[in-house]
């Protein structure tokens, strides 16, 4: 993982934020995803944003998108916000 990388998790009843700071790899990738999975039961929306994000590296980007059919079973809206939003969320919204 980035040294620097950090979620931050704020949910209610219905909806999950949760904000990205430092650099975004594989590793930090695989941790959005376990973030995800543990916190998601029972919320219909999830906020992810991007705006304390550093840098995207690619093989980040492609763990984290090849790796969200592992959600599909969710009945999750999973939404990017942020300046780097383009840069890690998926480019069809194959899933939600």
């Amino acid at each position: 993982m980035a040294s620097n990388f950090r979620i931050s998790i704020r949910r209610n009843s219905k909806h999950l934020d949760l904000k990205l700071k430092g650099d975004f790899d594989g590793t930090s990738a695989c941790e959005l995803l376990d973030v995800l999975k543990e916190n998601c039961n029972g919320v219909a929306r999830v906020s992810v944003n991007t705006s304390g994000l550093r840098e995207i590296h690619p093989f980040g980007r492609d763990t984290f998108q090849n790796s969200l059919y592992l959600l599909k079973h969710l009945p999750i809206r999973l939404v990017f916000t942020g300046e780097k939003a383009a840069g890690i969320a998926p480019e069809r919204n194959r899933f939600f």
